[in-house]
Order: structure tokens, then sequence, then C-alpha cells
């Protein structure tokens, strides 16, 4: 009875112990199917290493990078890493290898209530590719001296952080700062997902967006080592890189330097808001210059440059004034309405009247004029009786051949087309009048300078362009369409020569004498017109000069001026401003072998002892100038001395004064007596 009793516990425990053992044995079955069914996080066989394109280059002419891209790197570190004891060498080590501010440095680690962050820290996100491998540098020196310590996660795990550098877009860097802007435009960066792209705003940088940014991203592909590397071998895979198109220009940096320095020059000495002058090669519409006096640095754009970010070559409607004057004297001269000696009756200068109310004078007194001596002499009335001499529909469309009233086509991004007044209104005489003269009508820089360029090409119309071609990634160039930049007949040859000889008088004995160079065929007009404002016009003025100068081995260039807003007295003239410019401007060209007079010898002398006797004057006014400040530091520092004295005594405590020296005051010391004999004795009693 015991034994059976005994078997039966014994085969209850064996029984408890086996479904034990298949229970344990299901669960460690069951763990292990999960695990393989779970995603383990572990690394892959297989690694990829993204190398991301990067946009286009601007280049000049003569192989300056005006605009560029470069990676741009992110450096995070994750802040309850760093020992405590070793914080501030962390931030002294890292703002001398990233010329980060330091102060700047330890305001990232609080947030906005002065309390420690405890996640990742950003501490830059515009780091570029020299600076982010010296930093990377540091990251392991960081590591080697300690700094980073061990930091156990929620699930118990100990890491251990340290700087990170990692790249997160591109950065556009426009290496000599405002040259050529407005016209090169500027850029902004959008996020796409963590990487920043670039892409075109204003100017040429959005014109050649699609060029520029015309890239494929490359990549490299395989298997990995234990470090995460990529073994590179046949199996692996590497695409390469392709950046975009690099955008060649037709502009040298040497010209367009010069033309620059000029306008700022001519800005200060006559007060102008804004002074823009442009360069062409007559025939083939290549710009060799394009510049503003109102200029900024792409990269970093101010509120102070608001007003510069659009470009007034093209941006700019204005009435254009007399430089109107030559396009309506050649539309009559090609219908044949009129010759070149033509006379026409001016009255003394006026007053004229153009119709019952309206009345219009010249600023010479002349009985008669020619055709000619119209625009030598600038005549509001000659030239009104010759516009009259067409139809509303001949005029208007004679200033659509020259290409006023449309765009330009330039290779910018953005362009007003101006206004021209329609056929029908200008059947009327004193809208024909007002148009002849360039008043009652808008017209940009670049439309009137487009236009007068026909004067000096046989009267063909060429479209002004900045770029020359495109450079692919492997060195491929392709031209820029001459569809692109379509050319037209706006006047017969014959007739643009009569205005070229014209033009050449107007510099001769006109208001554009100021522009003559010995030894160079050069011509031009002039145009002063008043702005209007709120329904009238005022005493502000716009003036401008358009001319060529050519030599006689072929060379034939456009040169553009407008003076806007110039404020110093008596300098909104043209001939007081803009044709100074203009001869400035020519003066670059010689020197830089764009144009080479014809002169005598005795013309050479002439020409050399005048260039020295102007560097003379230079050398002097630039002394002049640099005594001038130097007197004027050596006085501010004076000033500063001054109140840093009045300062000092200001803050200086108050001393009470001492009192007076107390004199001790002593019995007066008897005078000295001679011994006597009795003295001299000894005390015997």
């Amino acid at each position: 009875m015991k034994k059976d009793h005994f078997l039966k516990r014994r085969s209850l425990k064996l029984l408890t112990l086996f479904v034990i053992m298949v229970v344990l044995v299901l669960i460690f079955l069951a763990a292990v199917f999960r695990t393989i069914r779970s995603d383990r996080h572990l690394p892959p066989h297989t690694a990829v290493i993204h190398d991301r394109a990067l946009r286009g280059a601007i280049v000049s002419q003569d192989g300056y990078t005006l605009s560029r891209s470069n990676k741009s790197y992110q450096a995070t570190v994750f802040a309850p890493s760093i020992a405590p004891g070793k914080r501030e060498l962390f931030f002294r080590l890292f703002s001398i290898y990233s010329g980060l501010d330091e102060a700047q440095l330890k305001k990232a680690f609080t947030d906005r209530k002065g309390r420690p962050r405890k996640g990742y820290v950003t501490l830059s996100k515009h780091i570029d590719a020299s600076t982010a491998i010296y930093l990377k540098s540091l990251a392991y020196k960081l590591r080697r001296m300690g700094v980073f310590r061990t930091v156990t996660d929620r699930h118990g795990i100990e890491r251990l952080y340290g700087l990170d550098i990692v790249e997160n877009g591109e950065i556009r860097e426009f290496p000599l700062h405002d040259t050529l802007t407005p016209a090169l435009g500027y850029v902004r960066a959008r996020n796409v997902g963590r990487y920043s792209e670039i892409f075109g705003v204003k100017g040429l940088e959005k014109r050649y967006e699609k060029y520029l940014n015309k890239s494929q991203d490359g990549l490299i592909r395989g298997k990995r080592d234990v470090l995460g590397t990529v073994i590179r071998n046949r199996n692996s895979v590497r695409i390469p890189r392709k950046d975009g198109y690099t955008v060649h220009l037709s502009i040298p940096l040497a010209l367009q330097k010069r033309v620059e320095v000029t306008l700022d020059k001519m800005k200060e000495e006559t007060g102008a808001k804004e002074i823009v002058a442009a360069v062409m090669e007559s025939r083939t519409g290549r710009l060799l210059a394009l510049a503003s006096s109102e200029r900024y640095d792409p990269a970093h754009i101010t509120q102070n440059d608001i007003s510069k970010l659009n470009a007034k070559f093209t941006e700019y409607p204005y009435e254009p004034g007399s430089v109107i004057k030559p396009l309506t004297l050649s539309i009559a001269l090609d219908l044949g309405r009129v010759t070149p000696q033509t006379w026409f009756k001016t009255y003394n200068g006026g007053p004229f009247y153009i119709s019952k109310r309206q009345k219009i004078t010249d600023d010479e007194a002349f009985d008669s004029l020619t055709a000619t001596d119209i625009i030598v002499h600038s005549s509001n009335i000659g030239i009104s009786q010759i516009a009259w001499r067409l139809t509303g529909k001949e005029f208007h469309d004679g200033l659509v051949r020259f290409g006023l009233g449309q765009r330009t086509g330039i290779d910018l991004n953005r362009e007003l087309p101006g206004r021209i007044k329609s056929a029908r209104l200008l059947n009327k005489k004193p809208h024909e009048a007002n148009q002849a003269y360039g008043y009652g009508m808008t017209a940009t820089f670049m439309q009137l300078f487009k236009a007068h360029n026909a004067f000096n090409n046989d009267g063909i119309i060429v479209t002004p362009h900045l770029v020359d071609y495109l450079e692919a990634y492997d060195g491929r160039r392709f031209r820029i369409d001459p569809k692109t930049f379509p050319a037209h007949r706006a006047i017969k040859a014959s007739t643009a020569r009569k205005i070229h000889t014209i033009l050449e008088k107007v510099v001769r004995e006109g208001t554009g004498v100021a522009a003559q160079y010995p030894g160079l065929d050069v011509g031009g007009k002039t145009g002063t017109a008043h702005i209007a404002a709120h329904g009238h016009y005022t005493r502000r003025y716009n003036s401008s000069f358009f001319g060529f100068a050519d030599d006689d081995r072929g060379h034939r260039y456009e040169i553009g001026v407008l003076v806007i807003e110039a404020s110093k007295y008596h300098k909104y003239f043209a001939s007081q401003s803009a044709v100074p410019t203009f001869r400035k401007i020519v003066d670059s060209l010689v020197e830089l072998g764009y144009l080479k007079p014809n002169l005598s010898p005795e013309q050479q002398a002439q020409m050399a002892a005048k260039e020295k006797k102007r560097r003379e004057a230079a050398r002097k006014k630039q002394q002049e100038r640099t005594r001038q400040v130097k007197e004027l530091l050596r006085k501010q520092r004076e000033q500063m001395r001054r109140k840093a004295r009045e300062e000092e005594r200001r803050h200086r405590p108050a001393v009470r004064p001492p009192h007076p020296p107390v004199r001790h005051y002593r019995s007066p010391t008897p005078p000295k007596r001679h011994p006597t004999p009795h003295d001299a004795l000894p005390d015997m009693f």
C-alpha cells in the first residue's frame, strides 16, 4: 500500500516536471520565433555613401568665379555626454577650430529660460568644407582627451556620444562680394527633408536656374566592413556625381570693376541716387560691362540692401527725354519725309504752341535749324515739326521696330516693357510732339541702349546678352542658341549712317563735347528729363547719354549711362554728369586695349602729358584726402581721451579735503651757555 502511494507521488512529480519543461521549451521557441520575425535593427551587410551634386558656378570672361556652391555641414553634440569638468575645454577648443564666438556656444546649451538642455545641441548649421575637416579632427582628439563620458539611456545601455559633423546641404559663395550685382542676382535655400537646396531668386541666378541646377547626385554602394566603411571592389557600384552647368559670361572682370569704380566716383561727385552703365559690342550684342553704383553682397543681404535688389537696367521705366530725338529723326529719314539738310523754323527758342494751351521752348535760341542741327542743339520745337510729318501709325510702328514698348530679351530674369502711345493718340499733334522729344512715354535703360546701338550697327537691332556659353561637368561646351537673342533691321543702313554722322557732330559741337577722345570716332545723344510725381513734373531729373566709341581697326562699342536724380548744383544736366561718366568709360576701354586710338605723334605726346597731369592731380588729391583723414583721426583720438578723462573724473569717489596740518609748538631751546669754573669742578658735596 505504501509502495503504491510512493509510486503515485513520484509519477506526479515527474509529470509536473515534464509539463514545466514543455512550457519552458514552448516559451523558448516562442521567443526565438518572435526574434526571427521582429526587426532587430542589425546593421545591413551593405552600405551606401551619397555624394550630392552641387549647383553650377558663374564665371567671368577672364576666368574669375563670381558665384559657386560648396557643401555645408552641421555640428551637433549630445549635451549630457560632455564631462562636467571639461566643458570649458570643449567650448574653448570648438571656438578656436570653428571661429565661432565662445559666448554664443555656451548660450546654445541653455533654453530660453536659462535651463541647461538635456538632448542634442546644434552648434552651427553653416560650416564650410574646410572647417568641417578641422572639426572632424577635433572630434577625434576630444575623445582621446576624455572630454566625452558614457551616458546610460532609458534602456540601461551605456552609450558614448561625441561631436558629430554631418553634411546638411550646400551654401552659395560669392568670392568677389558685390561685383556685377544686381545683374548677378541672389539665391535662397529650401529644405528638402534634412537637406538644404539652393535656388535662384533674381538676376542670372534665376534666369539660368534650369542649367545651374541640371545635376545628378552620385553614390557608392557595396559591402561594408565592421566599421561601416564600403569595401570597394568589382562588386561595388559607383555612380559619379554630375554638378550643374557652369555659366561663362561675356563680361571680363577687369573692365567691369573699372566701370563700377567710375560709377562710384561719379555718384559722389553728382550726388545721384544711382548711376547705371553698360558697354556692348555693337555687332554681336555681347555685353562687356553692366554696372550699377548701388550694389550689395548676395551672401549678406541687409535691410539697407532691399532697394538695391531690383536691377535698374530693366526694372526702372522712366521718361527718357531728348535721347528719343535721334529715333524720331531716323524714322522720318527712313520714310523720306525729311533729309539731314531740311530746314525748320524754330522761332528763336519759342514759346511754340503745340496745342491751344500747351507750349514748348528750347534751351538755345535759333530762328531756324536744319534736321541735323535740331539733334545737335536738341531742339524740342524742331523735332516736334519733324514728328508731325509722320502719321501716328508710322511713328508708332517705327518705335516698335526699335524695340520700345516691349521687352528687350536680355538674359535677366525680370524686365518691364515700358509704354509708348498708341497709333490713335499719336495722330494728335500734342501727343506726337510730346513723344517726339521723349515725354509722355516710358522706356527702360536697356531698351534705349539696344535701340541706339542700331546707329552703330548699320540699322540692325541686336539683343544684349551676358552669357557666352555653358560648360557641363565633363568639359563639354554649349553655345547659346542664336534664336534666343534674335536680331532684326530697324532702319536702312544708309539712314543709320546718316544718324551716326549726326551723333558725331553732337559730340564735336553740341551737348556731348565732353565725350570727345582724340583718334576715336565718338558720337551720342544726351537727355535730361523731369521726373513726374503725383500728376505733375518735379525739380528732380534723370540724365542719360547713349553713344558709341569706334576705332579704325573695326572695334565698335555702344556705351550707355543713366544718372538717376543727381542732386548737386547743375549736375542734373546730362552734359555735366552722364557725358563725363561716358568719357571715363572710354578711357578704361583704351587703357585695357579694347580701343586703339589713331593718334599722331603730337597727339600721343599731348595725351601722355595730359595723363601725367591727371595722375599727378589724382596723387595730390589722394595725399590731401589722406592728410584730412589723419587729421580727423587725430581729433577723434583727442576727443576720446578728453571724454575718458571727464568720465574718470565724474566717476572718481569724492575725497574730503584733508585737515590743515597740526603744528606742535615746543618751548624755545635756551641759548647755549659757556661752562664756568664751578661747572668744571667735581660734585663732591
